[in-house]
Parts: C-alpha cells; structure tokens; sequence
C-alpha cells in the first residue's frame, strides 16, 4: 500500500493518539466496505504476519513490537496483543465491519460516563496486505475474563456490572445508533428470531417439554419495549468482561451497542449468575417484568440456538458461560413458572 496517495489518505484516519470522533470514521469505512464487497479472509487467514504487515505499512511506530494472538479470542473479531500497550482487533466476516466505525465513534462518547474502562480506540486502519477489511488497535485493557474460579463473589459481582449497566443505560442516547442490522437484531423487538427459535425446537433434550418453553417466549413476545430507547451493550458475556481480584474491572466488545430495548444485556444473570446472584441482579438494576421477561428470552434464544451448534460445547466455552445450553433453559422456564418474587 506504500504509493503516493496511501501517504496522503492515511494522515486522514490514521491517528497515533486517541481516536477523533469525526464523522470521517462512519464514512471512510463505509468506502471501505464497498470497494470490498463479499472479502474471502475468514478467521483462519487473520494471523499474527497479517497484522505485523499492516503495523509495517500503516502504522510503523508500532511495527517492531511483538504480536501475540489473544488466548481468550472473539468470534467476530480476531484479536492479537502489540506490544504491552496496545490491542489489534481485525474484522473475521464483512457483517462485522460497521463495528468498527460505529466503536471509533461512540466508545470515546460512552467511557468516560461508565465506573469501569472500555476499549479506547488509538488508530483506525484501513485493508491492505491481503486483509481487505477496516481494523482497529486501542489502548490495552489489564484483567482476565470473567469466570467461575476468577469470580469468587457472586453476589458482589452481580452489583458490579449492574452499576455499569445501570451507568449505559442512562448515557444520552440522542443520536446514538439505533439497533438494526449492525446489532444483529439486539435492542430491538425479539420477533427478529422467533423463526429460529421455533426451528430450534427439534433439539431440545428428552427432558424439557416444548411447553414450558414456548410459553417463556411467546410471554415475552407479548411484553414489548415501550420506554424511550437508551444505550445497550448488547453482548455482555462473561468473556466481554474482565476482572481483577474477582470484581469487574472492564467491559470490551462493543460491537453489538446500540440504542434500543436494554433487556438484551440480561442474558448473564442465566448463563452466568446463580440464583441468588441473578436475585442482587435483578435488584440492583430495578427493571420490571416486562423488560426482565425479555430478558429472559434473548438467554433463551441464545441457549437454543447453541445447542444447535455442532459443537455447542466449544461455543460454551467461547462465550464463557457457567452452565451448559440445556441446563439455561431448565433455569429459565423454571423461573418463567416461578417468578423471582
């Protein structure tokens, strides 16, 4: 990509602080993607030399640092470790590339309103070396993802990302992205899956009734959101949230944000908390039945369409749950029938 007009465009997006957060981001990766249509680089192809060349062309500053791939890696994103100070991040599929200009633009708005860190975008890259998509590097976040031998505490963890939570949802949302496509359907009505869903059913195990399971959703379907739209994650999974000493101390992977129905960042009190954590949980964060049956669902969708997943038992792991998919729905339909009082 070296040339006369790389030297010339890169000054334009390519920034050695903190991220701008002009409109430039929004529009420069929407070119991108355009004059990508359909990139064959899938995850497997995203490896270490891809990043040390575009570090090498676009950023060189940063070049001579060691590139190490992140033992806790996405899906929807390959991540490598530069240096100690820096994250790259590069798109794995074109459907998650409007991330990228979405998080240089609202992630330096949305940090420094929460209680914990969030990625820090420092440069916003552009396709080169056979990697034809946008890519980004931010500043470092230290923790470890969150799990059952990490998090001690269950309890004080529930109140710790309820006041993150609680920090998103009250964030101005004017002029925040309105979830849609970008979000992959999060923070918007759960229509959107009711055909998956339904088409899930046939792997439901011996043991759980259909019943109980499309009364959980169809309850949920029937309460829709109703408030004024505020700020989502939209994927707080435990392998989004890092902690120190068993308490949370930073949020990653804004990907899926957005404005829209908040009840999508419930999923963790089933896939993570017990009991009487997801009971704090609900507390702490005072949101009423028809956003918590909601809540509900999307844990519910998302248990359901994993266990359809060939080898749901890795994803599992990937997403960093406490329990398996069939054992979500057991504690979902039961608390269906048995609400938290």
């Amino acid at each position: 990509m070296r040339g006369d007009t790389t030297d010339t465009t890169q000054s334009q997006y390519l920034d050695q602080g903190v991220a701008r957060r002009a409109p430039w981001h929004e529009t420069r990766c929407a070119a991108w993607a355009r004059s990508a249509v359909s990139s064959r680089v899938t995850k497997t192809d995203i490896t270490a030399d891809v990043v040390s060349c575009l570090l090498r062309e676009q950023l060189p500053h940063l070049a001579q640092r060691p590139i190490t791939p992140m033992d806790a890696d996405g899906w929807d994103n390959s991540s490598f470790r530069i240096g100690t100070d820096y994250t790259a991040r590069l798109p794995t599929y074109d459907g998650y590339v409007p991330a990228v200009a979405k998080e240089h633009q609202w992630l330096p708005v949305l940090g420094p309103r929460l209680p914990v860190p969030i990625p820090e975008p420092v440069a916003l890259g552009a396709p080169g070396c056979g990697f034809l998509r946008p890519w980004s590097v931010y500043r470092w976040l230290h923790g470890d993802t969150a799990s059952g031998d990490r998090v001690t505490d269950f309890d004080l963890f529930a109140r710790d990302v309820a006041r993150f939570l609680t920090a998103l949802w009250t964030v101005d949302p004017r002029s925040g992205p309105a979830a849609g496509a970008h979000s992959f359907g999060r923070g918007g009505p759960l229509s959107v899956y009711d055909a998956e869903v339904h088409a899930c059913l046939d792997t439901l195990p011996a043991d759980i009734s259909r019943g109980p399971v499309l009364d959980t959703w169809h309850a949920a379907l029937s309460a829709p959101f109703e408030a004024e739209p505020c700020w989502f994650h939209g994927d707080m999974a435990p392998s989004n949230l890092l902690v120190r000493h068993g308490r949370l101390a930073a949020v990653i992977d804004f990907g899926t944000c957005g404005v829209g129905d908040p009840a999508c960042d419930l999923v963790l009190a089933w896939t993570f908390l017990d009991p009487d954590a997801r009971h704090t949980f609900r507390q702490q964060l005072d949101v009423d039945a028809g956003t918590w049956a909601r809540g509900q669902a999307w844990a519910l969708s998302k248990a359901l369409l994993t266990l359809r997943e060939p080898d749901h038992d890795a994803a599992i792991r990937r997403y960093g749950w406490r329990h398996n998919a069939a054992d979500i729905i057991r504690h979902i339909t039961h608390d269906h029938i048995t609400p938290d009082p």
